[in-house]
């Protein structure tokens, strides 16, 4: 384990360049990056300050400070962790080791839905699987007529996304609830629209990825709790719920690993006809990311 950083001198210009070092010797993800953000953390600012100011010299307590986050950087911990913020979808959510960090992946069903329906349609949407709630909150944001229920069964999520929504002001307008997303919670055709990013990593998946991920984030939002899963098994469940939970005509809009495209067409076409259109979107790699499927009238 490091135990101390040594630049040649404290200003931010070289400090950055021995952080950076650092972070690359222990081959964790974007060094440079990573150095960059964490000491705009410690000093407030942004990076693009920090260039402007690379000749500042940081104060005994900011470099501590800076150092500090470093050495936990460079032992894998996420910077998202570290600085207990993410953007995602243009705001700053708070996140914990709670709650999954947002990917940009998932502002795919946010852009969806803003080019379905107008921006202020009085929409009634669910969540599930809200974690930082940063799905809920910047639906609600986009659409300032919007009001939404965010379903989560870890307490502790459910506290950082209700944190999330008075940050971002739309605390009057998504309600937080405890329970299991897969179970009968809802009455028929209470929503608008249904939007998740459901656990969907399969068990094998999920022993290949990276230390950052399997050693920091939580494996129940990733994984669906059951003996040697899948990663479908959300899915399976969901489908036939969000279809009775939607209003005719209703939008359902879910996330899933890039190779499970085929097997969620399968589960649709499986329920005969209850779907009017269901196509699979694509993420800015090309891969495919998310099921848009309308409810039949």
């Amino acid at each position: 384990m490091c135990t101390s950083v040594t630049p040649a001198s404290r200003t931010i210009r070289d400090t950055l360049t021995a952080f950076s070092a650092l972070l690359a010797g222990k081959a964790v993800d974007s060094p440079r990056l990573s150095a960059e953000l964490l000491l705009a953390h410690v000093l407030r600012t942004d990076r693009l300050q920090l260039l402007v100011r690379r000749g500042h010299m940081l104060t005994e307590k900011e470099y501590a400070q800076a150092e500090k986050l470093i050495l936990r950087r460079a032992e894998g911990e996420p910077v998202a962790y570290l600085t207990g913020s993410r953007e995602f979808y243009g705001r700053e959510f708070a996140v914990s080791t709670d709650t999954l960090i947002p990917r940009p992946d998932t502002e795919l069903l946010i852009d969806t839905l803003k080019k379905e329906y107008p921006p202020h349609a009085a929409l009634r949407f669910a969540d599930l699987g809200t974690g930082s709630g940063c799905i809920a909150v910047s639906v609600a944001a986009e659409m300032p007529s919007a009001h939404g229920t965010a379903v989560d069964i870890s307490s502790g999520a459910l506290h950082t996304a209700r944190e999330n929504a008075a940050r971002h002001r739309v605390a009057d307008r998504v309600a937080f609830v405890q329970a299991d997303f897969t179970s009968p919670l809802f009455r028929p055709a209470s929503f608008d629209v249904v939007l998740s990013n459901p656990p969907y990593v399969s068990a094998t998946e999920y022993e290949t990825l990276s230390p950052e991920v399997r050693c920091h984030e939580p494996q129940r939002a990733l994984v669906p709790d059951t003996p040697a899963s899948t990663g479908l098994e959300h899915a399976a469940a969901l489908l036939p719920l969000a279809f009775g939970w939607l209003k005719p005509g209703g939008l359902f809009l879910m996330e899933f690993g890039w190779k499970q495209g085929p097997d969620i067409m399968a589960m649709v076409k499986a329920q005969h006809g209850q779907w009017t259109v269901a196509v699979i979107l694509q993420d800015l790699a090309g891969r495919d990311r998310a099921l848009y499927a309308r409810r039949c009238d």
